[in-house]
């Protein structure tokens, strides 16, 4: 299964034009509210801490071995003192990079379906984002709106759970993979009768095989597709035939 790093800003200086709060708070309640999306969605995931910085982040994710990763940012147009006037959501990637531009693209163009203003949505190449350039894989770092935009601002603290569900389901088309919404996590066993049960990486037979849980194994179900539940096993993640897990 797919795993990513989540780097949310770590910016507590960067403050909300609101007086809400700063682009760290609620860049981390955005990432906050993906966890239960990434889990039934079968994508596993490491996150860096609000008292990192964003070249911690990168060495910490450097250290690991990942899929993607995705820094999550907002923006601003003006020196603090007066309301930025520039609004809108830029998705960067490394010029070289074909995959953080498909990243960067599929992003934008879900993000154009709740901005309120989608011809404000873009990508744009960077070679000046540490955060882009400097990851050993596929990298994207979204800016937000505009934090010093008193409408890019008020957008974001009204719809945290919106844009973490918006950016799963482009995580989702990235992987190749189903967007399942969550549910509960939901403690389960493994009951084959005595055999073992195939835990996959895609809802289909086809799916190639992560681990064999024997009969009785203890599991975590995080949500169901089509007659699969996406299930913790260990510390895996992947897809199991509904039919051999009880609840």
């Amino acid at each position: 299964m797919p795993k990513i790093y989540l780097s949310p800003s770590t910016q507590e200086y960067n403050p909300y034009i609101t007086g809400n709060g700063s682009e760290e708070y609620f860049m981390n309640l955005i990432a906050d509210a993906m966890e239960p999306y990434l889990l039934s969605s079968g994508i596993q995931f490491d996150r860096n801490s609000p008292d990192m910085t964003a070249a911690s982040s990168i060495a910490q994710a450097n250290r690991g071995q990942y899929d993607f990763y995705l820094a999550l940012h907002s923006n601003a147009s003006g020196d603090g003192s007066v309301e930025g006037r520039a609004r809108g959501i830029v998705a960067f990637y490394y010029p070289t990079s074909t995959n953080g531009r498909r990243g960067a693209e599929i992003i934008a163009d879900n993000l154009k379906k709740i901005y309120p203003l989608p011809d404000r949505v873009t990508t744009r190449a960077t070679t000046a984002l540490g955060e882009v350039r400097q990851p050993r894989f596929p990298s994207v770092l979204v800016e937000m709106g505009y934090h010093d935009n008193l409408a890019d601002a008020r957008w974001i603290e009204s719809n945290i759970e919106s844009i973490a569900r918006n950016l799963v389901q482009s995580l989702t088309e990235y992987f190749g993979i189903p967007f399942v919404e969550p549910t509960a996590p939901q403690p389960a066993v493994v009951r084959t009768q005595g055999g073992v049960l195939n835990l996959r990486s895609y809802p289909s037979t086809f799916g190639s095989i992560i681990a064999r849980m024997p009969n009785g194994a203890n599991v975590t179900v995080y949500g169901q597709n089509d007659g699969w539940y996406v299930v913790r096993y260990g510390d895996q993640i992947g897809y199991a035939s509904a039919a051999y897990i009880q609840i």
